[in-house]
């Protein structure tokens, strides 16, 4: 199965006979089986046609919108009233409170496990690859160990909380810790230094947030696939817009989907910083620019074809990250329903 990722600025997508077209100015510039379409992501100025989103809606098949520079929009949902009893205990589950603070407790145990394989995968592998433009990483070892060490206690910390206050307190911490990680495997020309993203000032916070955005679309299509509202979530604090169960859900993917994601890119070469674009916006100074929005699309199918063990995959345990997402959502709505005993978040070795 395909996801389509329109970006072409002025394109138009359609629908022709059994096939799913994308033209601009009347010429064809790609086309695919509709049969073979799982997803259709459309980027800033493009259009579709009413025929054509009633087709994929009907088809099952997720329609989003994205602004040019990755930020969500909209996204195209089927009628979901045969999902009522799931969205009523739902927000039972929210008023009484009893499974959000083990659901939480779980997601950020896994979130920062997770942070911590990254860290160690990544050093690891650039200490496999020896030194890089005469540089050796991590840039700062003492710093980079007492950061893992600083996760590991936040994690030990987070397991034990008592209330979600503190347990939001432990996970930033361990945030702040793995960022300073995450520093010293960086070069300095990325300009690195924290995470800052309103606006992202340099360009590895703006490769972050574009992988981020692209990886909380995907959450939120299968929170809202499985029957889920998905904005009411357990961990995050409920505020008017927020999807705060897809962000819940996005917590233990963001290590393992986006951070590994953009760690690699930069590691291959295939991202540099002096080729992003400086727009003098003060909204938006850094982007990645075409090329690089290209490579990151291109790198983020890869990765969500790729095969992970699940539990709840079937025979083998074996199947995509993208339907890993999905099974995950689904076990939050077993959850909910007093189906299963705990949530359980995906955890890396």
């Amino acid at each position: 199965m395909t996801s389509v990722y329109v970006k072409e600025q002025g394109a138009m997508v359609r629908k022709r006979g059994e096939r799913l077209v994308v033209s601009k100015q009347g010429e064809t510039i790609e086309e695919f089986p509709m049969n073979q379409v799982s997803q259709v992501v459309l980027m800033g100025n493009v259009q579709i046609t009413t025929q054509t989103m009633v087709a994929l809606v009907q088809r099952q098949v997720d329609v989003a919108f994205l602004s040019s520079y990755g930020k969500f929009r909209l996204r195209l949902e089927a009628d979901t009233s045969g999902h009522v009893d799931l969205r009523q205990q739902q927000l039972r589950q929210k008023d009484t409170g009893a499974i959000a603070l083990p659901v939480a407790r779980s997601i950020v145990d896994a979130k920062i496990n997770n942070q911590r394989v990254v860290l160690q995968r990544q050093a690891r592998r650039l200490a496999e690859g020896g030194r890089s433009g005469g540089a050796v990483f991590p840039r700062d070892q003492g710093l980079f160990d007492r950061s893992l060490q600083g996760m590991l206690q936040m994690q030990r910390q987070a397991q034990q909380a008592d209330s979600l206050d503190s347990l939001r307190g432990y996970e930033g911490k361990a945030a702040a810790f793995y960022f300073e990680a995450i520093r010293s495997l960086l070069d300095r020309a990325w300009g690195f230094a924290k995470r800052d993203y309103y606006p992202a000032p340099d360009p590895f916070n703006a490769l972050l947030s574009f992988v981020y955005s692209l990886l909380l679309k995907d959450v939120r299509a299968a929170v809202q696939l499985v029957g889920l509202d998905v904005y009411i979530g357990f961990f995050h604090v409920p505020d008017p817009g927020r999807p705060s169960l897809a962000l819940d859900l996005m917590e233990e993917w963001r290590p393992l989907v986006a951070d590994a994601l953009c760690l690699e890119l930069i590691n291959r070469g295939s991202l540099l910083p002096d080729r992003f674009v400086q727009t003098n916006n003060p909204r938006r100074p850094v982007e990645l620019g075409e090329e690089g929005v290209s490579r990151v699309l291109e790198a983020y199918g890869s990765r969500l074809g790729s095969r992970i063990y699940h539990a709840l995959a079937g025979p083998g345990g074996e199947t995509t990250l993208q339907q890993a997402i999905v099974l995950q959502a689904r076990l939050m709505a077993r959850v909910v329903k007093g189906q299963a005993p705990t949530y359980e978040g995906i955890r890396a070795k």
